[in-house]
This record gives C-alpha cells, sequence and structure tokens, in this order.
C-alpha cells in the first residue's frame, strides 16, 4: 500500500477516535492516561527522529546545492541570474503566503484555555527552543545572530539560521576552492545527504502511526473545530499557490522572459501533470527538460542548468507551503510571533526552499524544525501530515512551473545556437 494511502488512513482513524473520544470522555481519566503513556510518546518519538536529522540533512543539503553553483563562474551571466530568479520569487511566494495567512487568519478562534492547556503539554525539547529562541532579541541583534561565532554550538542551540548560513559559507568555500581535496570533500558532504535522505525516508515510514496518534491527541481536546481549521488552512495554502502561479508567474514570463503566459502554460501541462502526479520535482526534472527543448524551444544549455539546479535549489511552492503552515499552527495554538519572528521564520523558508529535498514530503523536517524555533508545539504538524500528499502534489507543480519560468526568465536575451539546440518538435513563439 503506498505510503500516502497508509498516511491517509492513520489520519483518519486517528481523527474519528479523537472526536469520538472527545465527544464521550473528554474529561475521563483513562483517556488522560492513553494520552500521557500511549499516544503523546509515540508522537514525540517520530519528532525526535525528525528533529535529530534535520541539521545533518539541511546543512549538507544547503551545502551541496551552493556547492553544485560551481558552473555560476564558468556560465556567468546565467548562473547570477538563476541565482536572483531563485531568491526574487522565493522572497516573493513566501510574502503571499503570510499576507494571507495574517489576512484571512485560519488558524485563529481556537478557545485559548484549551490551546494553553495543549501548550503546557508540548515536549521539553519544544520548550527549551523556545526559550532559547526569545533571547534572540529584534532588528540589529538577531540580525548579528545569524553569524555563530560557534557553529557547533549554534548547532546544539538549534539556531537554524547561523547553522544555515556557516553551510551557505562552507558551500561557497568548496565553490572557490579547485583542489582534490575539495572535491572529495564535496562528495563525502553529498554522501552525508544520501545518508540522511535514507534515513528521513525510514523515518518517514513510521508517519502513519505518528499522524494517527498526533491526530488522536488534538482532536480529543480540540473536537470538530479540527475539522474547520483543516480546512480553513488547506484553502488559504492552495489559494496562495494559485496566486502566485497566475499572477506572479505570468507576470514574470511576461515582462521579464519576453514569452506568452498562454503560449507557456500550454508547453508546460505535460511537465505540470507529471509533478501533481508523482509529487516530486526530482522526478518530473526528466519531462520537464524535454518540454524545455521542445515545446519551450528554450537554449539547451541554459534549460538543463536552471532546471538541474531548480530541482533542489527554486522551491518557491515549498517555501510558501513552509510559511503558511507555520503561521497557521501558531494562531492555531495561540502563539503571537512578532513581526521580526515572521521576517526570521520567512527568512528560513526561503533558505528553507534551497535545502529541500525535492522528493515527496521532503519539507515536513524543514517544518518541524521552525515550528520549534518559533515556540510553536511540533504535535501540531499532526495536523498537516493528514492532508500533506494533496498539499504536497499542488506544491510540486508550482516548484516544477516556477523551475521552467526561470528558465525562460533566464534564457531571454541569451542567442540560440542552432546547431546544439535543434531537436525535432512543433514551432515555438520566436524569442524577443
Amino acid at each position: 500500500m503506498p505510503l500516502h494511502t497508509r498516511m491517509l488512513i492513520g489520519f483518519a482513524a486517528g481523527l474519528g477516535l479523537g472526536l469520538l473520544a472527545h465527544f464521550l470522555a473528554a474529561d475521563a481519566a483513562w483517556l488522560d492516561a492513553l494520552v500521557r503513556y500511549v499516544t503523546q510518546p509515540i508522537g514525540t518519538v517520530f519528532l525526535r527522529l525528525l528533529f535529530m536529522l534535520v541539521i545533518p540533512l539541511l546543512f549538507s543539503a544547503l551545502v551541496v546545492g551552493v556547492a553544485e553553483m560551481g558552473d555560476v563562474r564558468s556560465l556567468g551571466r546565467i548562473g547570477w541570474r538563476t541565482l536572483g530568479y531563485t531568491v526574487v520569487v522565493s522572497s516573493i511566494a513566501v510574502i503571499i503566503g503570510l499576507l494571507l495567512v495574517n489576512l484571512l487568519k485560519p488558524g485563529a478562534g481556537v478557545d485559548p484555555a484549551v490551546a494553553s492547556a495543549l501548550l503546557a503539554e508540548s515536549s521539553e525539547r519544544a520548550g527549551a527552543i523556545a526559550a532559547s529562541g526569545a533571547q534572540g532579541g529584534t532588528g540589529l541583534e538577531m540580525l548579528l545572530r545569524i553569524v555563530p561565532t560557534n557553529v557547533i554550538a549554534a548547532g546544539a542551540n538549534n539556531d537554524i539560521l547561523a547553522v544555515m548560513f556557516f553551510a551557505l559559507m562552507f558551500g561557497i568555500g568548496i565553490v572557490m576552492t579547485r583542489s582534490e581535496n575539495a572535491a572529495r570533500l564535496k562528495s563525502v558532504i553529498e554522501g552525508v545527504f544520501e545518508v540522511a535522505m535514507t534515513l528521513i525516508n525510514l523515518v518517514i515510514r513510521l508517519a502513519p502511526y505518528a499522524v494517527a496518534c498526533l491526530v488522536f491527541n488534538l482532536a480529543a481536546q480540540f473536537g470538530w473545530d479540527l475539522l474547520l481549521k483543516l480546512a480553513g488552512f488547506v484553502g488559504v495554502v492552495v489559494l496562495a499557490l494559485t496566486l502566485h502561479m497566475v499572477v506572479v508567474y505570468s507576470l514574470a514570463l511576461r515582462f521579464f522572459g519576453g514569452m506568452s503566459p498562454r503560449f507557456f502554460f500550454r508547453g508546460a501541462q505535460e511537465a505540470m501533470v507529471m509533478a501533481f502526479s508523482t509529487a516530486s520535482s526530482n522526478a518530473t526534472l526528466p519531462t520537464a527538460l524535454r518540454v524545455a527543448r521542445d515545446k519551450l524551444r528554450l537554449p539547451r544549455k541554459v534549460s538543463t542548468f536552471v532546471l538541474t539546479i531548480g530541482a533542489t535549489a527554486n522551491q518557491n511552492g515549498t517555501a510558501l507551503f513552509e510559511g503558511v503552515t507555520v503561521l497557521f499552527l501558531a494562531q492555531f495554538f495561540g502563539v503571537d510571533l512578532s513581526l521580526g519572528q515572521q521576517l526570521m521564520v520567512m527568512l528560513v523558508c526561503i533558505l528553507g526552499g534551497i535545502g529541500t529535498a525535492g522528493v515527496p514530503a521532503g519539507s515536513l523536517p524543514v517544518v518541524a524544525l521552525i515550528l520549534a524555533m518559533v515556540g510553536v508545539p511540533p504535535e501540531g504538524i499532526g495536523l498537516i501530515l493528514g492532508v500533506d500528499r494533496f498539499l504536497d502534489m499542488c506544491r510540486t507543480t508550482i516548484n516544477v512551473t516556477g523551475d521552467l519560468v526561470g528558465a525562460v526568465v533566464v534564457s531571454n536575451g541569451i542567442p540560440h545556437d542552432p546547431a546544439h539546440d535543434a531537436q525535432p518538435g512543433p514551432a515555438a513563439t520566436p524569442s524577443p
């Protein structure tokens, strides 16, 4: 049985049993004991396994992602255009998500007493992280904390921005160091990333059981209010993703790519359908490369570089989803995030878009980490896991479409090499 089907079954079972317990025995001692000694520990173990792997996964993914841009020097304008497009469009995506969550407030309205009770039951790890995060200060202090004095201590304190900054610098160092030892070091870090991904995949196999336990805990306390909030969350995510694709991508194509949005979306349909069905940017890469070559008629060297890098580093939909999820759960649990904290969430989501694996459920470890970083109970991730497969399919479609848009934007103004790019296929709109 596919993993997402088992996760859906676990979500339905946990939700149904939790709602039943809420209405029949909300204050029963046996229910409290069941949550305290069975379902809560199972969910906590799952979350700790995710936390255990987040630092090595993010560090290795960011280093490898930056190191893969070693072609930036040789490709010159193509590399810098790709980097600029990734940062700008990912920032716009996260801003759209944060604005919609603050405007529509899909997680607000939960009984503060119940939310406070659940906050009090959060794991001690989340409390420790929240306490350390509260010491971050604001403004200039928060900016200075991004640069760590001791990266090992930053990792131990879950200061994820500092770890990400060090990973970015480390990747740049590998790019600038032209030696066999640096190449071997890059291979070692790629090995760390592969091992971390293997372990993450093993942990994700436990997700159906963890989902059942985590959702049971939440449903037993929140009742039907949980379903209403969950529907609002899905609606906001889909609305934000739709706005980003229809508005931002169309404007980028028209004004920076010199291509008709109608022509683009008609040509990119095959890759978009593949992305939606597989929920994996990496699995869709061969189709995206073929679409860029045959349908959009882009220069092969540009599209290959942009799409290959983008499958890992340019994940606008994932960054948007992570930002919406964190703020939704903060509203749900009554955690008031300041503007500075929301800006920090935005920055981590943009960087997380670079360090998120292009595989199904690849963003879940990052979401769990950001939740703990801003003091939101990580067990709230149980709400998201139940509907994550559908949202993963949606945001992967945005990711792949964004990669193709990036290839169009970067290709604009770069002359084609007919001998290199000639391929059979339908005629495309001539380049401006």
